[in-house]
């Protein structure tokens, strides 16, 4: 700048005498003219900077894109960030019903959205080209060593030793269990419409049901009552923290830094759990929960796979089935409460096979033999779960570029989501889809059974849910004994059909019920 003034000041000034002239030369040139000259500068090539970046980012993302549908542009660096946050399932519907493929941005992550059937299944069976990765923070809290994201001989040594826990065998052993802390649960339940009989919220009522069941099925004794109260309370902080969207650092007062304290505290209790199953069936005991059938099995003379199972690894597992348990089975549970109330002649006709299975005594344990003559209960659970799937996608990440299909290939490191609601909802396979009918399922030739691969509730490939008969079980026990022990009415609300999706879906008042104890036969 002060060259310039000298350059104006000797070619635009006419000659003056030189004396007058040097003073001229020489008069100071004020600070703040030099140094708005120098902010002006740094803000011009800052704004350079911060333009071409943004210029770069809709480029990158174009790019990616190509012809899929989608947002032409997306909003700069966070993208779809604001859908995400408060996630709907008209906004989940408008995206699946804008292609089979479809893109979106949040957070500079490209994202392919596959709504169909094809698309999803081929993403969840292409392990070569994509991995789990459930949602960005879900490595920090469950740990990038868990056995849920692993792939290969690794996952392949886990899966054939777990699957060694859901035989009949074993599920034998789990529903005594069951059948036990469901009725505890049901006594408190009414003891507490009993004090205040006004419509109650489940949604957490449940969840601790299936919460403290499954911390006894999968570990019995070998946590204390507190340790199960401990993990139990702290568990929620982990489902809040695995939504789709969170703030991803791990500060004090976020999400997921609760969640991984909440880990913490769990894996010590799980990690004591493993610890002592293996000194119980060392000692010559019978097996008494998951844990210790675990053991057993390791010992078993057939059997050929992995045995180096360390107490952290065998607790990284029971931590990521207590997560499946609380939140996506607690989801099943809840909307079959909600389904039955809402639906009387289908509950009328539950309660029918009930009693006439049990020969009108309620009191009587449930059997797996009894399950076997329970048809429509079965049917009811899966159909339910059809109506209102618990997880209604699965995020996966490109591990390398994946030709998903002829004219488009997901680039590699992106997140592709496979849905499971479109296949679930079908109207080609499922005759009035929205509608809660069990006896599609009864039919042995119905659409619904001749296309089991549109039945993605519990997904499909290598890594589809290890505990489905687990699971159904579960939900099909406390509902027939629910049935039988007690009456409940529905507080319907204009948000009883609303859905709110945390990891999986809830009705979005909580379930409003009232129970009132059912007369004996």
């Amino acid at each position: 700048m002060a060259s310039f003034i000298r350059q104006f000041t000797s070619s635009a000034i006419p000659p003056i005498p030189s004396s007058t002239s040097n003073s001229f030369v020489d008069i100071p040139i004020p600070s703040f003219i030099i140094s708005n000259s120098r902010s002006a500068t740094w803000l011009c090539t800052t704004a350079a900077i911060v333009g071409t970046l943004l210029l770069l980012e809709q480029f990158v993302y174009r790019s990616k894109k190509k012809h899929l549908p989608g947002d032409s542009w997306t909003i700069p660096i966070i993208g779809k960030l604001a859908d995400s946050m408060k996630p709907t399932m008209e906004g989940y519907m408008k995206q699946w019903n804008s292609g089979a493929l479809s893109a979106i941005s949040v957070f500079n992550i490209f994202i392919v959205m596959a709504s169909s059937n094809e698309y999803a299944r081929k993403i969840l069976n292409s392990p070569a080209h994509a991995e789990p990765c459930l949602v960005h923070s879900a490595k920090q809290i469950l740990m990038p060593d868990n056995w849920v994201f692993l792939n290969g001989k690794s996952h392949v040594a886990y899966r054939k030793v777990l699957n060694t826990l859901f035989t009949r065998k074993a599920l034998s052993i789990y529903i005594n269990i069951q059948d036990v802390i469901a009725r505890q649960h049901f006594s408190q339940w009414l003891a507490d419409a009993q004090k205040d009989p006004s419509p109650q919220a489940i949604m957490m009522t449940a969840r601790n049901l299936n919460m403290i069941t499954s911390l006894r099925v999968f570990c019995g004794n070998h946590i204390p009552e507190h340790g199960a109260v401990e993990i139990s309370e702290k568990y929620w902080d982990i489902t809040q923290a695995l939504e789709l969207v969170n703030f991803p650092l791990a500060l004090p007062g976020t999400k997921v830094y609760r969640a991984i304290q909440a880990r913490k505290a769990a894996i010590k209790w799980l990690e004591l759990a493993a610890s002592k199953a293996k000194t119980a069936i060392a000692n010559g005991c019978e097996p008494e929960c998951m844990l210790d059938e675990w053991v057993k099995e390791l010992e078993a003379p057939g059997y050929k796979g992995r045995k180096d199972f360390s107490d952290r690894e065998m607790a990284m597992v029971v931590f990521s089935f207590l997560f499946a348990s609380q939140d996506a089975m607690s989801s099943g549970l809840i909307y079959g409460f909600q389904h039955l109330a809402d639906h009387p002649d289908i509950l009328a006709k539950i309660r029918e096979e009930q009693y006439r299975v049990r020969a009108g005594d309620v009191e009587k344990p449930i059997t797996l033999e009894m399950l076997d003559q329970m048809p429509y209960l079965k049917a009811f659970v899966k159909e339910s779960m059809r109506v209102k799937p618990p997880v209604t996608m699965v995020p996966y990440r490109t591990t390398k570029a994946f030709p998903i299909s002829d004219d488009y290939t997901v680039p590699a490191n992106s997140m592709v989501i496979p849905s499971f609601y479109n296949s679930l909802h079908d109207p080609s396979v499922f005759p009035d889809h929205d509608q809660l009918n069990p006896d599609r399922w009864l039919d042995p030739n119905s659409s619904a059974n001749t296309n089991p691969r549109n039945y993605l509730v519990f997904g499909s490939g290598p890594h589809k849910c290890v505990g489905i008969e687990y699971a159904t079980m579960n939900i099909g026990l406390v509902l027939a004994t629910a049935s039988v022990l007690m009456n409940w009415e529905h507080h319907v609300t204009p948000e009883s059909d609303q859905v709110q999706i945390i990891a999986t879906l809830f009705p979005k008042d909580g379930c409003l019920m009232k129970f009132t104890p059912r007369p004996r036969p």
